[in-house]
C-alpha cells in the first residue's frame, strides 16, 4: 500500500496519534457489551435487596478489562493470521497504522487479563469461588475468540457464544454477588441483553462480510448474505424489543421498563444504514449505532429498575 492511501485511510476514520491510538485499541464501541450487562444485573439485584457498591465496582472494571483484553487478542492473532492491513476497517489500527509492536498489544491484554483476575479473587472472597470458576471460562473464550487453533470468530458461532458470555453469564454472575441466588427471572431479563450483544457482533461481521470471506471465515453473515443477513439482524432487534413487552407485562420486569423501548428508534437506524451499503467503510455508522441501541437500551433498563425500587 503507498502511503498516500495509509493517510487517506486514517483520514475517513478520523484516527488521531497520542493517546487516541490506545483509546481505539481498546474498540470503546464495543466496551457497551461490558458495561450494560453488569449495571442490569446489579439494577435487577438492588430491586431485591441492597447492593454492594466496592462489589459493583470491582465486576465492572473486570468485565471491560476482559472485553478490552478479548479486543487486543482480536487484533494481535488477526495481524499474525495476516487478515488485517492498513485498509481494514473497524480495527484498532493500532499495529497496522499506527506501527505499535504486536508484542507490544499482545502483552497489554495479557496484562488486563492479570488484573481482571485479581478483581476477581477480590470478588470471589466477597462472594463465593464457584466465581472464580466461571471467570476463568469466560477469560479463556476471551481469548478463544480469535486465539487458539479454532477461532470462535471464523464460524457461525461468534454471536451466539459472545451473546452467552458477555449478556447471560455476565448479568448472572453480577446479580449473583449481590443476592448469593440465581432465579428463573434474571436469566429471562438476561436474553435481550444477551440478543444485543450478539447483534453487536453481527454488525461488526456484515460490515467486513466480505473480507471475512476472502480469508477463509465462515460466519452467519456470510453464510446468509448481506441482505439476509442485515434481515436476520431486524428479527432479533424485533425479538429483543418483543421480549421486553412481554415481560414487563407479565410481571418478570416493573411497567417502568418499557423505557427502553425508546432505544428502538437507534436499532431502525442500524438496518437503514445498512440498506444499499457495499463498503465497510460506508457500514461503519450502522456498527456504531449497534453499539449504541445496545448501550441505550441497557441504561434504560438499568434506570427503570431503579426507579421501581423507590416507586
Amino acid at each position: 500500500m503507498q502511503s498516500s492511501d495509509k493517510v487517506n485511510i486514517k483520514h475517513a476514520l478520523n484516527e488521531k496519534p497520542g493517546l487516541q491510538i490506545w483509546w481505539r485499541l481498546l474498540r470503546p464501541h464495543t466496551l457497551t457489551a461490558a458495561f450494560v450487562p453488569v449495571f442490569v444485573g446489579s439494577m435487577l439485584a438492588y430491586t431485591e435487596g441492597s447492593i454492594n457498591i466496592p462489589l459493583f465496582l470491582a465486576m465492572l472494571l473486570a468485565s471491560i478489562l476482559i472485553q478490552a483484553a478479548t479486543n487486543m487478542f482480536n487484533e494481535y492473532y488477526d495481524h499474525a493470521r495476516g487478515l488485517d492491513n492498513e485498509n481494514s476497517v473497524g480495527i484498532g489500527g493500532t499495529i497496522v497504522r499506527d506501527g505499535i509492536a504486536p508484542k507490544t498489544v499482545l502483552n497489554l491484554a495479557l496484562s488486563f487479563f492479570g488484573i481482571a483476575i485479581l478483581l476477581g479473587v477480590y470478588i470471589c472472597t466477597a462472594s463465593s469461588w464457584w466465581i472464580a470458576v466461571i471467570g476463568l471460562i469466560c477469560m479463556l473464550f476471551g481469548y478463544l475468540y480469535t486465539g487458539g487453533p479454532f477461532p470462535i470468530a471464523y464460524t457461525p458461532f461468534g454471536e451466539l457464544f459472545s451473546g452467552f458470555f458477555m449478556g447471560t453469564v455476565i448479568i448472572g454472575i453480577s446479580y449473583f454477588i449481590q443476592t448469593g441466588i440465581l432465579t428463573i427471572d434474571a436469566f429471562l431479563v438476561s436474553i435481550p441483553i444477551a440478543i444485543f450483544i450478539g447483534c453487536i457482533m453481527l454488525s461488526n461481521n456484515i460490515r467486513d462480510r466480505e473480507g471475512d470471506q476472502e480469508n477463509g471465515r465462515k460466519t452467519i453473515a456470510i453464510l446468509l448474505g448481506h441482505q439476509n443477513a442485515v434481515r436476520f439482524l431486524a428479527l432479533l432487534f424485533i425479538i429483543a424489543y418483543a421480549l421486553t413487552v412481554i415481560y414487563t407485562f407479565t410481571g418478570i420486569l416493573p411497567i417502568w421498563s418499557l423505557l427502553p423501548l425508546i432505544s428502538a428508534f437507534k436499532a431502525v437506524s442500524v438496518i437503514k444504514n445498512f440498506q444499499g451499503k457495499t463498503k465497510p467503510i460506508e457500514m461503519m455508522p450502522a456498527m456504531v449505532n449497534t453499539g449504541k441501541t445496545n448501550t441505550f437500551y441497557g441504561i434504560l433498563l438499568g434506570i427503570s429498575l431503579l426507579i421501581s425500587k423507590f416507586i
